[in-house]
């Protein structure tokens, strides 16, 4: 994948929703070429929950979905994005498909729920069939059943509650409500039962999304068809790919795409990708669509669907809610992805007989089906995580080079100053917010005994089994299986351990990260045989005990449920405990260490064009935080932090807060956004008191408090006069200008494929969601001065020279640091990208803690060496030479960008 010449110059992330659909993305198509991206990066495009402002919770993998217009509407994008030079990447969910309301949206779940275990679908879900007696929990009750009997009824058939509605077991339809509720395959919970009793496993906390079992060929056949049949017709150009890390097996999927993408573009019609569809053998269109110009495969011959109806009259494999087949066959009646003789073969035959590409052994060797397409994953990596080297794909989406360039911005200094403020204002104790390391493994340890309590459950039964059934590890009681096994967990410093029964860990480094942790985990035991547990759980997870169903089980889901307590215990805990300085809580960040010196951040940008070239870039995306110019601003408090430590006090003196924690945070977050806008502010902020959990959580609501920080809130931040915003931007606004333009350069000029969120080519202050995933306004005319009038200008020219250049920045380029040499050459962050053999090339300047460069008198006698001739500034139409002035070159803006005359 990685080297095919179809990689990205740039792309451009639009987050599609009902008020932004492909309607609305074709018609900024022709401002977004003119930009000087290569290709629009679209949310999931597969049927929704309907309403949903993110397409994540799919509901059925086989139509794209009606609420944005179609597969036509779909097509109708890809032609035009493609007459403007644009090609097209989507993102793939195939993690977990939604739980909805009515459940009937997911046919394949009504289907597993009507007939229980023995359904052809059940082969989809991870459901531990063990458990609650062999049905599925479902956790969709506001109250105990006791009190919430009143509200079900049956009606047309069906089991109803609220919005629910539920399939029934064959023959129970006549039953008494209490029989009948004992006859079916699925039981209805009180929701709260979901922590300590679910049966299934879900995307971290959410019950609202079940995991699918895409490590099943059948499963990853029916749920990719559609989209492989649209990187097919070239509609698809690429594909980035949503968690992979709660996947049993992550490599083992990547390589399946792989060579499901490898045949689907090998078949002779994926080429001209105008978005028309091909014909088949025979000069049939195999691809007709229905009267909502959404079914993109054949009835079989005989004009049969191949499915057997669910209960309400509807193919569950075939049709979905708006009739979309789910599992087609092609032509000749049979199906599209017959499996080979291990039963790994995805994708049928090309044309002529080719079978689908087999495995390349890692990136970049010449397939038999075809081309692949540029992939890209979520992944996201430890400060010095590695990504495997054996994944078949560009990189990752990003998040690693988000914490590089932040952290070139933070005043380590500054950075301990305000630390040192915050602990003395907010007085939290340290291991809830007061210290980072003490408040992650609080937060892991309240996650994993409480949200993840199902899932320990669980491993620990699996474990009980296999250690029953070997007279070697019998007397290991659940009670220290359970203990072993939470203990290892919570001190993983990583999402996950890659392992799986009979092969070596992906790097040397699971291997040493479980080893540590079992060798911690060993004090939660007083009595030394006790301990050995440890010994049997990380052998387990690193799957060196047996190759037996258990054993694979315990080692795919032990490494699942590291990834969920990660983002859960730090994203989503310990980012909202531990708040000296709210821009280093970010996606993939450490906030106890989150500066990064120059010298570090080349470091990284050589180790990415070496083994990554081709991987994304990010700075805001629709999981961060923070975007990029509200995390600026933010940072810029690292040059000032007593300042800051007077100014807060300031604030709360006149606004109390009702707790000086929520006081640090709150007008953090205001500063953030540059404004005290209640209704963006208010949500955020509540937010994150509920995912912090000290006094009120998402499942504990304290009411009385949360009014009171509404309150607060209302008094303190959102009535804050122009008088207050205007000393707060004195201090903060230059700084966080110069921080906002110096990461957008990086973004655009390191190694990698830089993603664009929406509107970010300007200053974009935003929260977490769902204030940054408000609809678009792509080319939208907007008011801007000073150096924020600049954004865009730098964004363009970058762009376009990206564009222009692709090999001064794509695969095979140079990267080379520039280091200036005077008495504030550390304010200076400067490198140059080639081309092979070192030829041409573009100069990125940036300025880095611009405020402390003022404070010691400016750049001064400061010069920057520049390669040999004369260079012309892109953005100021400055030129320079030899030994250049940084005083003259940066005079007028914080950055340049520099190409040869």
């Amino acid at each position: 994948m990685t080297a095919d010449p179809g990689t990205p110059t740039a792309t451009y992330r639009l987050q599609l929703q009902p008020a932004f659909p492909f309607a609305a993305a074709e018609r900024a198509v022709p401002y977004l070429a003119s930009l000087g991206v290569s290709h629009l990066h679209l949310s999931p495009v597969l049927e929704a929950v309907p309403g949903s402002t993110h397409g994540y919770d799919v509901v059925d993998h086989s139509a794209v979905r009606a609420e944005l217009g179609g597969v036509a509407g779909l097509r109708a994008l890809a032609r035009t994005a493609r007459a403007h030079g644009l090609g097209l990447i989507v993102d793939v969910v195939p993690n977990h498909m939604a739980a909805p309301a009515p459940e009937r949206l997911n046919a394949p779940l009504w289907e597993v729920l009507r007939n229980g275990s023995k359904s052809p679908y059940a082969r989809w879900f991870d459901i531990d069939w063990r458990a609650q007696d062999g049905k599925v929990l479902l956790p969709v009750l506001g109250g105990p059943l006791g009190e919430e009997w009143r509200r079900l009824r049956i009606e047309d058939g069906t089991l109803r509650y609220y919005d629910h509605a539920f399939p029934l077991r064959p023959g129970t339809e006549g039953l008494p409500l209490p029989a009948l509720l004992d006859a079916q395959w699925y039981r209805l919970g009180w929701w709260r039962l979901a922590r300590t009793e679910l049966n299934y496993r879900r995307f971290f906390t959410i019950s609202e999304l079940i995991a699918v079992r895409v490590e099943d060929p059948e499963v990853f056949r029916a749920t990719h068809a559609t989209l492989l049949e649209l990187v097919r017709e070239g509609v698809v150009d690429g594909l980035r790919i949503d968690h992979p890390d709660g996947l049993a097996d992550p490599e083992g999927y990547l390589r399946r795409l792989d060579r499901a993408v490898r045949a689907a573009t090998g078949d002779g019609h994926g080429g001209d990708g105008r978005g028309t569809t091909p014909e088949g053998e025979g000069g049939q269109r195999t691809a007709p669509e229905n009267g909502g110009g959404q079914r993109l495969t054949p009835e079989d011959e005989r004009g049969q669907r191949t499915a057997p109806e669910n209960g309400g009259g509807r193919g569950t494999a075939s049709d979905g809610e708006n009739g979309q087949r789910l599992t087609p066959e092609d032509e000749r009646g049979q199906r599209t992805a017959p499996e080979d003789g291990d039963g790994l073969r995805l994708t049928p035959e090309g044309e002529g007989g080719r079978r689908a590409a087999p495995e390349d052994g890692g990136r970049g060797a010449a397939p038999e089906g075809g081309g692949g397409r540029w992939t890209v994953v979520e992944k996201i990596l430890a400060r010095d995580e590695p990504l495997p080297a054996s994944w078949p794909v560009a990189g990752t989406t990003g998040y690693d080079a988000l914490h590089h360039i932040d952290g070139l911005f933070v005043d380590p200094d500054g950075l301990e100053k305000l630390t040192a403020l915050y602990r003395a204002f907010a007085a939290s104790p340290a291991d809830l917010g007061g210290d980072w390391a003490a408040t992650v493994r609080r937060a892991a340890r309240e996650v994993v005994t409480h949200e993840l309590a199902a899932e320990v459950a669980r491993l620990t039964r699996t474990a009980s089994r296999f250690c029953a059934a070997d007279v070697r590890l019998r007397d290991h009681a659940p009670w220290a299986l359970r203990t072993a096994i939470r203990e290892v967990l919570v001190r993983l410093p990583v999402y996950r351990p890659y392992a799986s029964v009979g092969t070596p860990p992906a790097t040397d480094a699971d291997a040493v990260l479980l080893r540590s942790a079992a060798a911690g985990a060993r004090e939660a035991f007083t009595v030394p045989l006790e301990a050995r547990v440890v010994e049997v759980v990380r052998d387990a997870a690193l799957g060196r005990l047996g190759d037996g169903p258990d054993h694979r089980d315990f080692c795919a889901r032990f490494a699942q449920t590291a990834a969920a307590l990660r983002a859960k215990s730090v994203e989503d805990t310990a980012f909202y405990r531990y708040t000296p300085l709210l821009s280093a809580g970010e996606v993939g960040g450490d906030p106890g260490r989150p500066a990064v010196t120059p010298e570090e951040f080349h470091a990284f940008a050589a180790r990415r064009l070496r083994d990554w070239p081709a991987g994304g870039t990010v700075l805001s995306t629709h999981d961060t935080k923070r975007s990029a110019d509200a995390r600026a601003r933010v940072t810029a408090l690292t040059e000032c932090p007593a300042w800051w430590g007077r100014t807060v006090a300031e604030l709360t003196r006149s606004a109390p807060a009702p707790d000086p924690h929520l006081a640090w945070t709150a007008w953090q977050t205001a500063l953030a956004l540059g404004h005290g806008d209640a209704e963006r502010l208010v949500p955020a902020v509540l937010k994150g008191v509920r995912e912090a959990g000290l006094r009120t959580t998402w499942t504990e609501r304290n009411a009385a408090y949360e009014e009171e920080v509404t309150a607060f809130l209302t008094a303190g931040p959102c009535a804050a006069g122009p008088s207050v915003w205007a000393a707060i931007g004195a201090e903060v606004d230059g700084p966080a200008l110069a921080n906002a333009l110096g990461a957008a350069l990086l973004h655009l000029t390191m190694p990698g494929v830089p993603d664009l969120y929406m509107g970010t080519e300007h200053l974009w202050t935003a929260l977490v969601d769902p204030d940054n995933r408000r609809p678009p306004e792509p080319g939208a005319e907007r008011q801007a001065q000073g150096l924020a009038a600049e954004k865009p200008l730098l964004t363009r020219a970058a762009l376009r020279l990206r564009r222009e250049r692709p090999e001064w920045f794509g695969p095979g380029s140079g990267y080379a640091p520039l280091t200036a040499e005077g008495p504030t050459a550390a304010h200076c962050t400067a490198f140059v990208r080639t081309g092979a053999g070192g030829r041409d090339g573009a100069i990125t300047v940036v300025t880095r803690l611009s405020r402390r460069l003022a404070e010691a008198g400016g750049w001064g006698a400061t010069r920057l060496p520049l390669p040999p001739g004369r260079w012309r500034d892109l953005l100021t139409g400055r030129t320079a030479e030899g030994s250049a002035a940084l005083a003259e070159l940066l005079s007028r803006l914080p950055v340049a960008l520099l190409v040869r005359t």
